[in-house]
């Protein structure tokens, strides 16, 4: 069975992992970007080591995402839309094709055990079945 496993944030957060901290929301130094990566790759090596992963990617911020809609002759109407920079976006994710919920679960925990540093915000883990994935084995 196929989930997403998706981890939100938003431009404050990219900011502090470049080092510019704001209220809630601390500056990263070069050693907690290190152990974010370090836990982040050691989770996707073991994934893809027990034949679960099947796509991830971790997102670039916020502030370059665009919102598009169609005009009424179909022609893309983007916009820059205030979310990327007030509200909580996808930061990346992860498909796994795993035996049961449980078991995404317990891959999200891991992703969620993430280190950051003291203060800054560690947001849930969304875990989402992808195509007929029901997911209520919880």
């Amino acid at each position: 069975m196929k989930y997403m496993l998706m981890v939100l944030g938003n431009q404050a957060d990219y900011d502090a992992m470049a080092g510019k901290g704001s209220p809630g929301n601390p500056a990263w130094s070069e050693a907690d970007v290190k152990a974010m990566f370090d836990h982040m790759n050691a989770l996707n090596d073991d994934l893809a080591e027990s034949g679960e992963w099947v796509d991830g990617q971790g997102l670039a911020e916020p502030r370059g995402a665009r919102l598009v809609t169609a005009g009424a002759d179909g022609s893309p109407i983007v916009s820059h839309g205030p979310y990327g920079e007030t509200k909580e976006v996808l930061a990346g994710y992860w498909i796994v094709d795993v035996t049961d919920f449980a078991r995404a679960a317990e891959i999200a925990a891991r992703a969620y055990a993430c280190p950051v540093p003291e203060g800054a915000p560690n947001y849930p883990v969304v875990v989402h079945p992808v195509g007929e994935g029901v997911g209520t084995e919880m």
